[in-house]
């Protein structure tokens, strides 16, 4: 019988220019050490999903704690993403002619310690962390290239109905610090976005800052996309520029230039607060942004919301006085740590038909 698996993947910062992933963009996004989903695979007589206690409660002390969990952290736990992978995996192994092995049956469970609802890409860790456990049981990893694995995930979460961008699974599998271009032509002509492993150390020392009850995230639903789609020129140029804040951002990291980098930082907050308005963005995320600026940080958010990342160009003591800063606002702050990257080597990845499909869904074509 095959021996247990574990896997681990981490949390993710989209860094400059997101989000114009979304829209024929460029970004840079890097994997966070600092927070991770691990899944184990057992073999069992039969298919298993275990819940976990902390994510996938069954059992609450009253009516009130119950209604307490569903409105700040929803209905849905983690068992539904294991599944949709399970699925998803079978399904690319059928279509690809992989056949796989006769291995028997296996028992997931899961864990993680990323914040939920903080914009850190959390279900796409554990999906990602769950088919790098099917791929080891089934002894496929060579069978799978890298450029799939993203799709792979993506197509999981979609089936689930998880609003994705791109860029998110694309650095949980490779890892490291990555530049990304969506740009239009390129995607027409190949269907591919073609990405390139930067070294992480070229990142200044940046912090993390998050609310551990994000309840207050933005409730209103944005019409970015749509005016986008219709052509909306201001929503257009904006976006544009967001893109380019990941060209020059990348440049500027190449030449050590953190002053740069910091004006980067904030000028690609005030693209998104401009095109998004601050009911869609929330009060509480606004409010962890400005708490930085007012010592003097560049910062934005990680995601969507719910975190932000920062950056103290004047070193230790601007550090300090954003630490106090965040303990007087409730918010939560922590030096970052990126992950290693996934793979070895100098790699020019092509993401291959995530992004086609991505694009024809969110094009109307």
């Amino acid at each position: 019988m095959a021996a247990h698996i574990v896997e681990k993947a981490h949390a993710r910062v989209g860094f400059l220019g997101n989000p114009s992933d979304g829209y024929f963009g460029k970004t840079i996004s890097f994997l966070l050490q600092n927070f991770s989903a691990t899944v184990r695979l057992e073999p069992s007589d039969t298919l298993r999903f275990v819940p976990s206690l902390e994510h996938d409660p069954q059992e609450f002390l009253s009516l009130e704690a119950l209604a307490v969990r569903a409105r700040t952290e929803g209905y849905y736990g983690g068992i539904r993403l294991l599944m949709a992978i399970c699925a998803r995996f079978h399904q690319y192994c059928s279509e690809k002619h992989i056949n796989l092995p006769p291995k028997g049956n296996f028992t997931l469970a899961y864990d993680t310690n990323i914040p939920r609802q903080a914009g850190l890409s959390g279900s796409s860790a554990i999906i990602c962390a769950t088919l790098s456990c099917l791929m080891r049981f089934y002894e496929v990893e060579d069978r799978i290239p890298w450029d799939d694995r993203p799709s792979l995930i993506l197509s999981a979460e979609a089936d689930l109905g998880i609003t994705a961008g791109l860029q998110d699974r694309v650095i949980q599998v490779y890892g490291g610090l990555v530049y990304m271009d969506f740009e239009r032509e390129h995607l027409a002509k190949t269907g591919n976005g073609i990405y390139t492993p930067l070294d992480p150390a070229l990142l200044p020392a940046l912090q993390l800052i998050y609310a551990r009850n994000p309840s207050d995230s933005g409730k209103v639903h944005s019409t970015v996309k749509k005016r986008w789609l219709e052509g909306d020129l201001g929503i257009r140029t904006a976006m544009e520029e967001v893109a380019s804040i990941a060209e020059e951002g990348r440049e500027a990291l190449e030449k050590g230039d953190h002053k740069a980098i910091a004006e980067l930082m904030n000028r690609n907050f005030d693209l998104r607060r401009q095109m998004f308005g601050d009911e869609a963005l929330g009060a509480m995320n606004i409010d962890m942004v400005m708490t930085a600026r007012s010592v003097g940080a560049a910062a934005k958010f990680t995601g969507s919301g719910g975190a932000v990342v920062a950056f103290c160009p004047q070193g230790s003591d601007q550090v300090k006085r954003l630490s106090e800063a965040c303990d007087k606002k409730g918010f939560t702050m922590a030096p970052i740590q990126v992950a290693p990257s996934n793979v070895q080597g100098d790699n020019v990845v092509a993401m291959g038909e995530v992004c086609k499909s991505f694009v024809d869904r969110d094009t109307g074509a």
